[in-house]
């Protein structure tokens, strides 16, 4: 019962943890990547598909992206869903390929960028801390009912305890390499 509850944090947590990365690789630095335009949804025929779905994603170099669009009659989608997503790029389009320039960051924006991942990591720290808090929850109603004694809680409550200040690690280990990437010129 216990190694259960234990192994639905760690899972649960391991899950924070990606979706936190994930968060942070849409923060985007100086340096063009593919997975910029993992946001970007384009009406293809009337459902929004993915962009890597209707087109073949690249870097160009350190701050052009390309995207080869399989269908011709999709550019004009295309272009529309990247001026419209939250990013901040303009596409130009030649042919089949449309390239997207990405401006250099300023000072002042890379500061902006800081604080929204710092805010990404405290939101991250307080999911882990949400599931301790559930886990902890549910060793107190096992006690409760008798199903466990008193050592065990207190050796449960330790291995979460363990487990989250592990998490928490990993997310200020995260937090500290894309705060070092963002003041990369």
């Amino acid at each position: 019962m216990i190694n259960e509850i234990i192994q639905d944090a760690k899972e649960r947590m391991e899950k924070s943890l990606e979706s936190l990365k994930g968060q942070m690789n849409k923060v985007r630095t100086g340096r063009a990547h593919p997975s910029l335009l993992d946001t970007v949804y384009v009406d293809y025929y009337g459902a929004p598909t993915p962009l890597k779905q209707v087109g073949n994603i690249t870097t160009e170099d350190s701050r052009t992206l390309a995207v080869t669009v399989f269908d011709s009659t999709m550019i004009k989608a295309v272009e529309k869903a990247i001026m419209s997503s939250d990013l901040g790029l303009n596409p130009n389009s030649a042919g089949t390929l449309i390239r997207i320039p990405l401006p250099a960051l300023t000072e002042e924006r890379r500061k902006d960028l800081i604080k929204v991942v710092r805010s990404e990591a405290e939101q991250g720290r307080v999911a882990i801390r949400n599931i301790r808090r559930d886990a902890n929850g549910d060793f107190k109603a096992l006690l409760k009912e008798k199903e466990i004694s008193e050592d065990d809680d207190r050796r449960a409550h330790d291995d979460i305890q363990k487990l989250t200040d592990a998490s928490i690690k990993q997310v200020d280990e995260a937090l500290a390499a894309k705060e070092k990437e963002l003041l990369e010129i």
